[in-house]
């Protein structure tokens, strides 16, 4: 058993528990909320993944399945059920031709716009207990040297 196993506490496992409560309780309302917006939870961390690139790059499909965790099949199939539902353009790259990026349609920005806000404001009503969850991990990390 290693130093950091034993010196384990009553209140860091308090603090993991609630931790992974947290995040629980914010992904059953991130998926909540796709679902009322007409979105399978998966489609939209693919539009988010799509609409957070960095200004200047493009998301690929490999990038896709890269940001997401899945596999490049099941980014190809997410990509060509978002195409269907009129949320993304596949395009040719024009500096690599064997390439195709992914873009957003007006309609995916539009959900992705409320969907969006309603997680920040449910984010900044988390943001307190996560921060005092993480800063009382990180000091009991920092402390053990």
């Amino acid at each position: 058993m290693s130093r950091t196993e034993a010196e384990l506490t009553q209140a860091d496992y308090e603090a993991l528990a609630t931790l992974r409560y947290a995040l629980r309780k914010f992904l059953d309302f991130s998926t909540s909320a796709a679902q009322e917006a007409g979105l399978p939870p998966q489609q939209h961390q693919a539009l988010l993944a799509i609409r957070g690139m960095s200004v200047g790059e493009a998301m690929t499909v490999g990038m896709l399945a890269e940001r997401l965790l899945i596999a490049p099949h099941t980014a190809t199939e997410l990509a060509t059920r978002l195409v269907k539902g009129g949320y993304i353009l596949r395009e040719t790259d024009p500096a690599d031709r064997r390439r195709q990026t992914l873009r957003l349609t007006e309609k995916a920005e539009a959900s992705l716009r409320h969907l969006s806000a309603i997680h920040l404001r449910e984010i900044r009503i988390m943001a307190p207990e996560l921060i005092a969850l993480l800063t009382r991990l990180h000091e009991k990390a920092s402390s053990q040297g």
